[in-house]
């Protein structure tokens, strides 16, 4: 299978860094047809863009089979990819496999840094259970490495 962009999503702000004690905020997730991702910056628009120098988040990764395979272990309805509030949700891509490795998506070329961990808001935003579920499958951070485009569809 080739590997797919189902959706992308920024958001203006943080909902949950920075919040630990206190509800989650209200920063709306915005879903776009297209990001411009800028080269050691981010992706334009989202809350990570300049975030911090050579921050190792500047664009996160989520699996569509990941989503799927919770909506059915967890009986969930009307609750997108979205709630994991990662940036591109991608199908038929192994994004632990890319955890140390350079890539590249549509032209544009990324270093996967690490796991995108799941935290405790995850029981919040998806459904109680989400955070431990998603162990070893929250998704994948990453430096964007050349500047470009990421198109959803």
């Amino acid at each position: 299978m080739s590997t797919r962009i189902r959706h992308i999503f920024i958001s203006p702000g943080h909902n949950y860094i920075g919040r630990h004690g206190q509800d989650a905020g209200e920063h709306p997730l915005v879903e776009v047809a297209e990001a411009r991702c800028v080269a050691g910056r981010g992706i334009e628009g989202d809350r990570f863009f300049d975030f911090k120098p050579d921050y190792k988040g500047q664009i996160t990764f989520f699996e569509w089979e990941t989503y799927e395979r919770l909506r059915a272990q967890f009986g969930v309805e009307g609750k997108g990819p979205g709630s994991f509030r990662r940036n591109v949700v991608v199908e038929g891509l192994s994004l632990a496999a890319l955890i140390g490795c350079e890539f590249e998506l549509q032209g544009v070329r990324f270093f996967g840094t690490q796991e995108a961990a799941p935290c405790e808001w995850m029981d919040q935003a998806f459904c109680p259970g989400a955070h431990e579920a998603l162990k070893g499958a929250g998704g994948l951070r990453a430096r964007i490495l050349s500047d470009g485009v990421l198109r959803a569809g």
